[in-house]
């Protein structure tokens, strides 16, 4: 359960990012839904953090949340997709990948 948090966290992550692109943390709906998801991403990866150790839960949760920003900005924001930007989120990925190969299942 605890990489469902994980995962969940990461979501929440890309969202709340591409919320503070769009909206801020203005006084508005769009403001307050960012921070809302902001919030519920950090309670989400606490979640986690509690059966998963820190060195892999915390890398985990920032390279889900650089990757799906990176590629929501690509594709929602108009930003660039050249390969070298393309190479670079995959290294992120597969450090993810390892990561979550490394870690014991006991966790």
């Amino acid at each position: 359960m605890a990489w469902m948090w994980l995962l969940l966290a990461g979501i929440c992550e890309v969202v709340w990012a591409a919320g503070l692109k769009k909206w801020g943390v203005k006084p508005t709906t769009g403001g307050a839904f960012t921070i809302v998801v902001m919030i519920l991403s950090f309670v989400l990866l606490d979640r986690a953090m509690r059966n998963l150790p820190l060195g892999t839960a915390y890398p985990i949760w920032t390279g889900i949340g650089a990757v799906g920003t990176a590629v929501l900005g690509i594709f929602y924001f108009g930003e660039p997709r050249d390969w070298p930007r393309l190479v670079c989120i995959a290294m992120v990925v597969c450090g993810i990948v390892g990561l979550k190969m490394l870690t014991p299942t006991a966790a």
